[in-house]
């Protein structure tokens, strides 16, 4: 396991965060986070300290939150450019991560933009297999929904059928009427 955790920070190590790949380095860290089983930490504030009298169990689930929190944020630092070092190094890794978030949402809207514009301007050429189609399509939802801008369902089935070339219009009219 210690190897693939290695291997798999190579990827932050690769590429510091420098303010113009918040993106890259965002999505790279939770690959590393969700392969550790640390990701929690980043999506959620740090645990109130529990009682003096409190079970153990719950005393056991804070502690290890709170070495959690230390492991990722020396890595998110050490994955850092020296200037994004210093701004964030008294920070705690939910605040850290608050804090990108919010100087960086300029770059996560732009994404959003280019994403939405290419999936509804996407276009199935005539006898185009179906399948890689979709499956294009779907990663631009899927996208989307990662900067947290979800798709209704419903909304996701008509810009997909939509997308369809003209020899499938039997299909999608048939596809309507059920």
């Amino acid at each position: 396991m210690a190897n693939n955790n290695l291997s798999l920070r190579s990827l932050l190590e690769k590429e510091k965060l420098n303010g113009i790949n918040f993106l890259d380095w965002f999505r790279n860290l939770r690959i590393v986070l969700k392969q550790e089983r640390n990701e929690y930490v980043i999506e959620e504030p740090v645990l109130d300290e529990p009682e003096a009298n409190a079970p153990r169990a719950g005393k056991d689930k804070c502690k290890k939150h709170m070495d959690d929190m230390l492991d990722v944020g020396y890595l998110m630092l050490a994955t850092m450019v020296p200037e994004l070092q210093k701004q964030h190094e008294d920070m705690g890794e939910y605040e850290m991560i608050q804090n990108l978030n919010e100087i960086y949402e300029g770059q996560a809207r732009q994404e959003m933009y280019e994403t939405s514009k290419a999936l509804f301007q996407c276009k199935m050429n005539e006898g185009s297999p179906v399948g890689a189609h979709v499956i294009k399509m779907m990663g631009y939802i899927q996208t989307l929904e990662k900067l947290e801008f979800p798709l209704k369902n419903e909304l996701t089935t008509d810009v997909i059928l939509q997308s369809f070339s003209d020899s499938f219009k039997q299909f999608v009219l048939n596809f309507n009427n059920e």
